[in-house]
């Protein structure tokens, strides 16, 4: 079975990149979501807590309660509690779900500052603090996120103006965070209470402009395992429609990592591996063929590379990797 590993040097240097901006390793809140962008959830936990952050960010309560030992706080982004927690705080992104929080649960209240996804109107804000307090939620934070922070967009400085006029108008002693991994890396002077971290910590953040992301490095390697070799003659055909035709005799690996375990089928044809192996004809569900007969296959470890190749991004390559895929901290 195909494996990942997760390098824990180049997951605690960037936690340090990162730490070194946010100036407290405290400000940290490292999101989880997504099988912790596809290198595990709990394997990523594991390594956070030995390094010391405390802060976490998921996606559902499920997740939440399965990391709830090794944080102090957890933030949940897109659900809903049926009853209150004393570490655990829920995202309202809509006013019109306030009336649905249990009564005393810890809540963060999300606006809308121009990305135009989740959160509140700008303009429901007072409102939106009467209804928290009408329902007896406990509100300590509000925040916002960045839609263009990784790219020269306009609606970056927007957001940030944006946001700043929402301080100000709300109450004192709540906290304030906004920026995302690439927001961090823009920041001049980063000052707000805590920053969410994801695609940096993971080392596949791109930025469009030169930044202290240049030094982070990719965490996550898969290896596939060798079923089957065979010498295949010139003139011969490999996989399904017989697309790679053999130019001369090669020796043809198949290899237990496909689309079915999350390689991208449009990387048929085209993938090369770091250590220079070229795959041959179609990636099939269970299966993938390489001009190679070692018994441990490294296909990536920069999910970066595997994203050009794809014609899409890092953050898809990575939580496409299905969970099953056994994966070991080294």
């Amino acid at each position: 079975m195909a494996y990942i590993t997760l390098n824990k040097n180049h997951f605690f240097n960037n936690l340090d990149i990162i730490a070194k901006l946010t100036k407290s390793r405290d400000k940290i809140a490292l999101v989880l979501k997504d099988n912790a962008y596809g290198h595990g959830l709990l394997n990523v936990a594991t390594m956070a807590q030995e390094y010391g952050i405390t802060k976490a960010v998921v996606r559902t309560v499920e997740e939440a309660l399965r990391i709830e030992v090794f944080f102090e706080y957890i933030l949940v982004l897109g659900e809903i509690p049926k009853t209150p927690s004393k570490k655990i705080r829920y995202t309202i992104n809509d006013i019109k779900s306030i009336a649905l929080f249990p009564k005393n649960t810890l809540v963060e209240l999300k606006v809308n500052t121009g990305m135009n996804r989740n959160g509140i109107e700008m303009s429901e804000l007072q409102n939106a603090l009467q209804l928290i307090e009408q329902y007896g939620l406990k509100l300590e934070a509000i925040f916002t996120h960045h839609g263009c922070a990784d790219e020269l967009h306009d609606n970056y400085a927007l957001q940030v103006k944006n946001f700043e006029n929402i301080k100000v108008k709300s109450p004192k002693n709540l906290r304030f965070h906004s920026c995302n991994s690439a927001a961090l890396f823009r920041a001049k002077n980063f000052d707000e209470d805590m920053v969410r971290v994801g695609i940096a910590a993971y080392g596949c953040l791109e930025m469009p402009m030169k930044t202290e992301a240049e030094k982070l490095e990719p965490v996550l390697s898969i290896y596939a395992k060798k079923i089957s070799s065979r010498i295949v003659k010139k003139g011969e055909y490999v996989g399904y429609g017989a697309t790679f035709e053999a130019e001369k005799s090669c020796i043809v690996g198949n290899y237990d990592f496909g689309y079915g375990d999350g390689f991208m089928r449009r990387c048929s044809h085209i993938h090369i591996t770091p250590n220079g192996t070229q795959i041959v004809g179609r990636i099939s569900m269970d299966n993938s063929s390489f001009l190679s007969d070692a018994d441990d296959l490294l296909i990536f470890n920069d999910a970066r590379v595997v994203a050009d190749e794809a014609n899409t991004i890092s953050y898809e390559i990575l939580t496409s990797l299905k969970k099953y895929i056994n994966r070991e901290i080294v």
